[in-house]
């Protein structure tokens, strides 16, 4: 081998720039984290392997039709992707607990303000305004809400903007608490409430979809891709005649579909783009979105408190966010450090599914208002 074949060979290591080494370390980093801490691991890890395949020089993963280039024009440019994430979701969700308890739904909606308050928020500190409201849709602190609607308006944000959303839903349990403790007393957090909702009828668990899907669409078009994969799966779970087609839903199609936007969230993840000033303001934008929905959460709750005559307990508005099931099992837990036999979970369980199908509208609801404006 002689010198100028050597220098081919060597070539990915001059190419290689302190940019994409520091993205490989991050890559890294996820990899650690999904693995150790086990901090949603089917995004983390398959995000962090794609960041540091992105970053590896002359490997063409990025180029037209290498493989991560391929995966992006196939799932994300067309927005396939989300939205087969959503009919699994959809078919995971049982939103029963909110059918029984529809005043539930109020909290689902004020879980969603974080979205909003980051939005203004991030005008003032100069981002033009679709990249305000893709970095403010981190607040709804769901993955695929917050791909399909920064795909949509700034797709350039997609890296930054989906690892905020995932980094932060894996970080409920430590997020929440705080705010929940700090915004209410202990005497509302020992509020007990039983339940005794009626089950729902299977008519209604199939309408529900069916219904929503109308009229969300006839009044936010732009959110009818979005709500319509969602009840679409949620409707194959309730028929109770697709079975195999549910647990495909539930399994093979939210497996093979997180996979692959693990891969291709990460192969957007390179130096050159992601070390940037504005990917720390959006990494702190969306931890403040988190904090905002919860906050805006439990102080509805605080309201619902005040107006049933001190027998709602707010704890159960830290729970109308989309971390499903995840914040309701947190609220449930809250209240079981302050009285062992204060059971909220199925209270919690409502205002969940209510906060999954508000995160839906509400990035329907800014690619609406958008619309005009763009």
């Amino acid at each position: 081998m002689d010198l100028s074949q050597l220098s081919v060979l060597l070539s990915a290591f001059r190419e290689l720039s302190w940019q994409n080494a520091v993205m490989i370390a991050v890559g890294g980093v996820l990899i650690y984290l999904a693995i150790k801490k086990e901090y949603e691991p089917m995004l983390l890890l398959p995000i962090g392997f794609g960041a540091i395949l992105a970053n590896l020089p002359l490997t063409g993963v990025l180029d037209p039709g290498g493989f991560l280039k391929t995966l992006y024009d196939a799932g994300i440019a067309t927005e396939l992707f989300p939205l087969f994430v959503f009919i699994a979701i959809g078919a995971m969700t049982d939103f029963g607990p909110l059918l029984e308890n529809p005043k539930m739904a109020v909290l689902g909606a004020a879980g969603q303000i974080g979205i909003f308050v980051v939005l203004m928020l991030a005008l003032l500190l100069g981002f033009p305004m679709n990249e305000a409201a893709s970095i403010g849709i981190i607040g709804a602190i769901d993955g695929p809400t917050a791909i399909y609607v920064s795909s949509k308006l700034a797709p350039e944000l997609l890296g930054p903007i989906a690892v905020a959303a995932y980094s932060y839903m894996s970080l409920v349990p430590i997020i929440q608490p705080p705010v929940m403790r700090a915004l209410t007393t202990r005497e509302e957090r020992r509020v007990r409430m039983p339940y005794s909702a009626k089950p729902v009828s299977r008519t209604v668990r199939i309408l529900f979809p069916l219904l929503v899907t109308l009229l969300v669409s006839l009044i936010a078009p732009k959110a009818s891709p979005l709500i319509s994969a969602l009840m679409f799966g949620n409707l194959i779970r309730e028929s109770g005649v697709l079975e195999r087609l549910s647990a495909a839903a539930q399994n093979e199609l939210a497996n093979l579909t997180t996979l692959f936007l693990g891969l291709v969230i990460g192969g957007t993840m390179t130096g050159d783009k992601f070390i940037q000033p504005q990917t720390l303001a959006i990494l702190g934008l969306g931890l403040l979105a988190f904090i905002a929905d919860t906050a805006g959460g439990v102080l509805f709750g605080k309201l619902m408190y005040l107006l049933s005559g001190k027998k709602f307990n707010p704890l159960i508005g830290a729970a109308g966010i989309s971390a499903f099931p995840m914040s309701a099992r947190l609220v449930h837990q809250v209240a079981l450090e302050e009285d062992y036999e204060n059971f909220l979970l199925m209270h919690a369980m409502g205002a969940n599914a209510a906060g999954q199908l508000g995160s839906v509208v509400a990035g329907g609801v800014v690619l609406a208002l958008l619309a005009g404006v763009l």
